[in-house]
């Protein structure tokens, strides 16, 4: 077997079977590489069907020595098992090696959470006399009011907004359709966006159902997210490490 096809035909599966996300994929991929890696490194030439647990074990402390935390580790384990999982439903293994391989143990790691006050320090101190000001503003209010995920952000669609009900439609993990509610003050933001920021920007075909867009009328990346979030929270003089998913985590707390 030829770890590249077999890792290939992995993915396909996960995609159309499992039904999962292109950076949960990608993920997978890049945790079975890890497995390559060490191969090509050891001088191990075995495919797939050639692996032991004592392959798997030694990858472990291989790992270790290079400084990947037990949390990572954790999911690289979990990565080469659901890949084992998956050529045994093939039957193009008759062995699982990943069976008696062990998970290192992790703590769990609380979230970092903003207070009320420091999210509303963050938010006023967004310039809405700069262009992309008022977007960024409804942006950071919807992150917050929802509790969304980024990617369901930057998909969120104008026909899914049902602000006389007080809510929106989200997509969300793998194609599942939520109702959530949505707070007076973030309609108010996106209001103020669609009337003043949004309808100057000569919109590509493509998004122009697409709520939130960047100056070329296209719609938003993930990173452009994270870097907008780390721009207006330095300016607001909060010193945490904070993301997107920071505003859903406070969003559930509070």
């Amino acid at each position: 077997m030829n770890w590249d096809k077999e890792i290939e035909g992995f993915k396909e599966y996960l995609k159309l079977e499992k039904n999962l996300t292109s950076n949960s994929i990608h993920a997978y991929e890049t945790d079975l590489k890890k497995l390559v890696s060490f191969l090509d490194e050891k001088g191990y030439v075995v495919g797939p069907e050639d692996i032991k647990l004592s392959h798997l074990k030694e990858l472990m402390a291989w790992v270790t020595e290079k400084g990947i935390s037990p949390r990572t580790q954790a999911r690289i384990i979990s990565g080469i098992k659901s890949f084992y999982k998956f050529l045994m439903i093939e039957e193009k293994v008759d062995r699982d090696p990943t069976a008696l391989l062990s998970t290192p143990k992790i703590g769990r790691k609380l979230p970092q959470i903003l207070s009320v006050e420091e999210i509303d320090a963050i938010i006023n101190s967004i310039d809405t006399r700069k262009s992309e000001g008022q977007r960024n503003k409804a942006i950071l209010e919807t992150l917050y009011s929802c509790g969304l995920r980024v990617t369901e952000l930057i998909d969120l669609k104008i026909s899914n907004l049902f602000f006389e009900n007080g809510n929106i439609r989200i997509i969300g993990k793998n194609n599942r359709e939520r109702t959530v509610p949505i707070s007076t003050k973030a309609i108010k933001e996106i209001n103020l966006y669609l009337s003043e920021y949004r309808r100057t920007l000569k919109i590509s075909k493509a998004d122009e159902d697409v709520l939130f867009l960047n100056r070329r009328g296209k719609k938003l990346s993930r990173v452009m997210i994270f870097t907008i979030i780390k721009n207006i929270t330095k300016r607001a003089g909060i010193h945490k490490s904070i993301s997107p998913h920071t505003f859903r985590h406070s969003f559930a707390t509070h």
